[in-house]
């Protein structure tokens, strides 16, 4: 029931996503009518002279938006058309930067210019961009000029633009933002059941999953505008923290999918390398952030290329878990789908250099909340799943433990029940202890088999009924025990012990003479603290001197009898069995010896 349900609750909250991205996913990357593009770019070393470099027509390339990061400088040149409305603010993607210039220029030359230290440039309400105020724009201005100092993502000069307005808290932002936030609340929710699993099962693979889900909900609040809402951090601040978030997201993803996937249902190497992909992703990320400049021309698309192997070895691990019938990587196979999708079309773009950087974020916060809540689905699978085997283990184990409790032969419980459960059943008052050994056994077995001997314990332990006053047990061979409380114990055990004969002749006809035993039985006082060795060995003592007595007897050392003195009741019942006994077996020589001489 709770399986079902929890079914029904998250594909309707997949559904109900897909329908929230199709009315609200636009105003995401919305732009403004009037927002202005470059139209020139040109680079150079940060030892030229800025205005120099602006006013060489000669060094700009017009009509190619095919940028390089080869120079120290990249500088964008946005004209100022007659008709335009004025730009105020300039906008990009985040990357590592060092400085940004900005330059108004005017049809007579003049020129108006303001520098801000990337530790200076804002975050933008829309997600993942920073934004910068431009200096004086008017209709005498003919062009802006925007310069970077070591720019280190090609994205940060495909995405730049200038706009009449900043970015408004409107209607539209307002969707957006709530969508996201909608989102976010959504990818909370596994959160919830994680715990609870956790508690239950103790798996890593949901402590992995957590991490997961929480790295994902990082990601959308540093790549969206809500850190801006919430936090407002600088630009450069949020962008670090973009590179090292994903490295935790790959990392995470990598280490759940090591421990999530059934433990046979894997390649080892492949299990192996997934702790290696979530190892070198963290190393990615951390260095990257880091170390942005080390190799700037190159290393953005360097950074993007080396996650390659990571999208190739998980497809592979989840191929061949699919292979091997795993029914966890059908749920990854699932939600990792658009996923991996937005990362090969980031690949793809960030690596191919005719091809503009696409970050796919669209397709990104699809699969964030795809991914989780059908690896969620995983889990919840994955739980029921481990229940059922984890029950059955524990139903086994208890037949188990039942199984190894019995003497097999006699149903009875045997020594390992008795020394296990003593204390337990020392606190439920069962203080007195008797040891029954059955007389002349060997003699049965010598006559007339092991298989008639058998049938004689087994009638024996009828005899030996257990009930709630009584707990029977085989220790082995022909030595029986009981544990008896009560007032009336050792009544209780003599009744038992005097019950063997019949309970013998009825099960097992024609032995020729009554089956009798022994009995030595002694207790332990209500403040005593006696090992169940402690009272065996006195039993065992008293049993010896009941043998020693003639047999078919009981020797007791009670709390209300002297100590090794026997019961003169059971004595005299003992004497007259034993005189029965004694004329019994003299008919049945005389007979015998009649038999012989015929």
């Amino acid at each position: 029931m709770f399986w079902n349900d929890l079914r029904k609750a998250l594909v309707t909250t997949v559904l109900s996503f897909v329908m929230l991205a199709s009315l609200y996913a636009a105003p995401l990357g919305a732009a403004e009518s009037g927002d202005i593009r470059s139209s020139c770019w040109t680079s150079s070393s940060l030892s030229d002279d800025l205005v120099t470099v602006v006013q060489s027509p000669g060094r700009w390339t017009c009509g190619d938006r095919t940028y390089s990061l080869e120079g120290e400088r990249t500088l964008l040149r946005f004209g100022i058309g007659p008709h335009d409305v004025l730009p105020q603010y300039f906008f990009s993607r985040r990357s590592a930067l060092a400085a940004v210039h900005l330059l108004a220029i005017d049809r007579d030359g003049a020129m108006r210019q303001t520098s801000l230290s990337a530790n200076e440039l804002p975050s933008a309400l829309r997600g993942g961009y920073f934004k910068a105020s431009l200096p004086d724009v008017t209709r005498d201005t003919l062009e802006v000029i925007v310069a970077f100092d070591l720019p280190s993502h090609q994205m940060t000069l495909e995405r730049a633009y200038l706009s009449p307005s900043d970015v408004a808290l409107g209607p539209d932002l307002v969707r957006s933002l709530l969508f996201l936030a909608m989102l976010a609340g959504m990818l909370s929710m596994p959160l919830i059941f994680n715990a609870a699993f956790y508690r239950i099962l103790r798996e890593p693979f949901l402590l992995w999953h957590s991490m997961l889900t929480i790295s994902l909900l990082l990601t959308i609040l540093v790549s969206s505008g809500l850190a801006v809402v919430l936090f407002d951090p600088p630009a450069m601040t949020l962008s670090w923290m973009t590179t090292v978030i994903f490295g935790l997201t790959v990392a995470s993803g990598a280490m759940f999918t090591h421990s999530f996937i059934e433990p046979d249902r894997m390649h080892p190497f492949l299990r192996r390398a997934l702790l290696w992909c979530a190892a070198w992703a963290m190393f990615l990320s951390t260095s990257h952030a880091a170390f942005p400049f080390v190799g700037r021309s190159i290393q953005s698309t360097l950074y993007t290329a080396a996650f390659a192997p990571v999208i190739v070895i998980f497809i592979l691990s989840v191929a061949d878990a699919l292979r091997r019938g795993s029914r966890a990587a059908k749920f990854q196979a699932i939600g990792y789908v658009p996923v991996i999708m937005a990362g090969l079309v980031r690949l793809v773009t960030g690596v191919a250099p005719w091809l503009q950087s696409h970050d796919a974020m669209l397709l990104f916060y699809v699969g964030c909340v795809w991914e989780v809540l059908f690896t969620t689905l995983g889990v919840a699978d994955r739980f029921m799943t481990i229940k059922r085997q984890r029950d059955s283990a524990r139903f086994e184990a208890d037949m188990l433990e039942r199984v190894s409790e019995r003497d097999a032969l006699t149903g009875l419980l045997n020594r390992r029940a008795i020394e296990q459960n003593f204390e337990k059943f020392r606190a439920e008052g069962y203080r007195a202890l008797a040891v029954l050994d059955l007389d002349h056994f060997k003699a049965i077995n010598d006559v007339h088999g092991h298989v008639v001997g058998d049938a004689v314990l087994k009638a024996v332990a009828q005899a030996l009924q257990a009930d709630p006053q009584v707990h029977a047990f085989r220790l082995g061979g022909e030595e029986f025990v009981l544990l008896v409380r009560g007032d009336d114990a050792q009544a209780r055990a003599e009744r038992r012990r005097q019950a063997i004969p019949a309970a013998v002749a009825n099960a097992v006809p024609g032995l020729g003479r009554p089956v009798t035993a022994s009995m030595g039985m002694t207790d332990a006082s209500p403040n005593a603290e006696e090992q169940f060795a402690e009272l065996y060995e006195q039993a065992d003592g008293l049993l010896y001197d009941a043998k020693l007595a003639g047999r078919n007897r009981t020797k007791t050392a009670l709390a209300q009898a002297s100590k090794n003195d026997a019961d003169p009741a059971f004595d005299a019942v003992a004497g007259a069995e034993e005189a029965a006994l004694d004329r019994q077996n003299a008919s049945a020589s005389r007979r015998e010896r009649t038999l012989r001489r015929a």
